[in-house]
């Protein structure tokens, strides 16, 4: 079997960019700062909560990827403020975007080769780094769904990314 890539570099970066498009509409979609600062179901973290964690990790992990400088261990980064309203998550967001296609140029392919150990905690290749991120946004973003559901708002549509 050839050694083709199963993705380019552009394909994953339109891919995790519409995950990323599809988040920032689904915090949109909350209903109130106090909804997305505070509701939660079962005991899970609240919405600001959740789009905190992925502002301290997405672009963390991809410049870690990108450079092999991974920065300090994000052991303490649950003690850091969650954006404590939409708007003010909306703008991290935003930020983090630009900062992500600020970083994407440089990447290469054998950064996803390499072996990374990412915050001093967790070792793998860059693919299950970048991976990891990508999933970690999915699960977040769909306990985000659970909650707008649960609060009578119906969601923007997963597959329009």
């Amino acid at each position: 079997m050839p050694d083709t890539p199963v993705l380019t570099l552009d394909q994953l970066r339109d891919h995790w960019s519409g995950h990323r498009r599809l988040t920032r509409r689904v915090i949109e979609a909350f209903p109130s700062d106090d909804a997305f600062a505070t509701f939660s179901v079962g005991g899970m973290r609240p919405a600001a909560d959740l789009v905190g964690e992925l502002l301290r990790m997405d672009v963390p992990i991809l410049r870690g990827v990108a450079t092999g400088e991974w920065g300090a261990s994000p052991a303490g980064w649950r003690d850091e403020a969650p954006p404590a309203t939409r708007d003010e998550a909306l703008a991290a967001w935003d930020a983090s975007t630009e900062a992500f296609d600020a970083l994407w140029p440089d990447l290469d392919a054998a950064s996803f080769q390499a072996t990374h150990n990412a915050f001093g905690q967790w070792e793998g290749p860059g693919h299950w780094q970048v991976l990891y991120a990508i999933d970690n946004q999915v699960h977040h973003r769909a306990q985000m769904y659970v909650y707008l559901r649960a609060l009578g708002v119906e969601p923007p549509p997963f597959y329009e990314r």
